[in-house]
This record gives C-alpha cells, sequence and structure tokens, in this order.
C-alpha cells in the first residue's frame, strides 16, 4: 500500500524539484555545462529564471565588508583559510603575510578553482599592499616546487591527486622562473609554507582573531565590497548574487 505523504512532505518536494530546476537552468555556468558536453546557454523550460537576490544563499548586507564574505560566501573553505593565518602568525609572519594567508584561496572559496592564484590576486588588488595580491597570484605555481632553505617539500597530496608523473603547465614553469628571480620572491613562498595540505576538522580559530589584521591592512570600501567601482567589483557581486542568468 503507498504511503499518503503530507501536504508539508509534498511541498518539500516541490521545492526541491524547483530548485533543482533553477540549479539545472541557472546556477551551472556555461564553462561547468560545457564540461559536462552541454553547449546549450541553459534557458530551458519557458520559465522565468533567477535576477537578484538568490533565496537559497543567505543574504548579504548591503554594504558587505570581507568579513561578511567570510560569514555568507567563504564555509566550504574557511577552516582552512584561517588554520593557514592562524599558522603564520604562529611561525612569527608579519600582518600582510598573515593576511595573505588567510585570502590565498578565497578563489577557490568563492569564485573559481581554475587558475586560483590569479583570480584571487585580482579580486583583492584594489584594496590590499601589491606584495599581497602579488604573492597570491604567485604561489599557485611556487607550491609545485619545492625550497629546501624553508623546509618547503613537494606536497604528498598533489602525488595523491595529480599522479607521480604529473609536470606543471608550461605557463606555470615560466611564472615560476619569474617568481624566482623577483624581490618578493620569499612573500609567495612562505604563502605555502604556512598553507595546510592536510589541515585539522577539528580545529577551532575564530574570524575574529583576524580582525585587527584585516582592520590595518585590507581596504574596506565605505560603499561595501562589490558596490565600489574597482576592477574587480563585478568578481565580488558575482559571488553575492552566483545565480543570476545574466
Amino acid at each position: 500500500m503507498a504511503t499518503v505523504k503530507s501536504i508539508s512532505e509534498q511541498a518539500d518536494e516541490l521545492e526541491h524539484q524547483k530548485m533543482e530546476e533553477l540549479n539545472v537552468s541557472v546556477t551551472k555556468s556555461v564553462l561547468f555545462n560545457a564540461a559536462d558536453g552541454k553547449l546549450e546557454l541553459g534557458f530551458g523550460g519557458g520559465g522565468r529564471v533567477l535576477m537578484g537576490e538568490d533565496p537559497r544563499l543567505p543574504k548579504m548586507p548591503e554594504k558587505p565588508t570581507l568579513q561578511d564574505f567570510f560569514k555568507h560566501r567563504f564555509a566550504s573553505a574557511t577552516n582552512h583559510l584561517l588554520q593557514s593565518a592562524a599558522l603564520a602568525r604562529k611561525n612569527g609572519g608579519d600582518e600582510k603575510l598573515v593576511l595573505a594567508c588567510l585570502l590565498h584561496d578565497i578563489a577557490v572559496a568563492g569564485f573559481i578553482r581554475s587558475d586560483h592564484g590569479y583570480w584571487g590576486a585580482q579580486l583583492i588588488e584594489p584594496y590590499v599592499d601589491p606584495v599581497v595580491s602579488w604573492s597570491i597570484r604567485m604561489h599557485q605555481a611556487c607550491r609545485f616546487y619545492p625550497d629546501e632553505s624553508v623546509g618547503y617539500a613537494y606536497p604528498d597530496m598533489y602525488v595523491r591527486l595529480f599522479g607521480e608523473d604529473y609536470e606543471p603547465e608550461p605557463y606555470i614553469q615560466e611564472e615560476y622562473k619569474r617568481c624566482r628571480q623577483h624581490k618578493w620572491y620569499m612573500s609567495a613562498r612562505m604563502i605555502c609554507v604556512n598553507d595546510l595540505y592536510s589541515f585539522d576538522p577539528d580545529a577551532v580559530v575564530s574570524l575574529d582573531e583576524f580582525e585587527d589584521v584585516i582592520g590595518r591592512n585590507f581596504k574596506q570600501p565605505k560603499e561595501g565590497l562589490g558596490n565600489d567601482n574597482t576592477p574587480s567589483s563585478h568578481m565580488w557581486r558575482t559571488m553575492i548574487r552566483p545565480a543570476n542568468a545574466l
């Protein structure tokens, strides 16, 4: 005998169905769909598409700060970033290094994984000292190359993920050569040293511990990130409303 579902259960199922339809038609970008072998724009179904606030996501303040993005958009990787920053502080790093470690993977956390060092640097460039954004950009290449002088070895994690015979792409090889000759090389290298390739999911580090570092080293725009008309404002807006159809 079939079980009769309650009105509440039926409503929950309908809501889930609509969310799945929205995910298929809007949330996945053209690039994401292309990787799945789907080259269409994804406006199928004939219904209305999402423009504006996404009801599935926490609502962002009218003038969002960096901390608001940590709380409402970076949740999946916050622990890793906080632990890396805490390690940099414990190891005696200056505030710029601590901030760089706190922000080094924000592209992965809230925007895109591919070329995350470059995207992350572009996100924060208008708001930080040049050495911070440069180091975040360059850590993407540095992490593939050991440096015994500071005790950095090629991560075992990469062997497991990419294979023992993995060789970085030519642009990474060339970027590393440029980085190695730069006056700020060690700033990028120290992000790798304080990066945690096997972080502790049970360790608790609060963002509040870095309020002073953020306050002194990250220029929070008075209009709020995404509203301040910089070369990266559109990227912050994308993280606020990632499922907008256009």
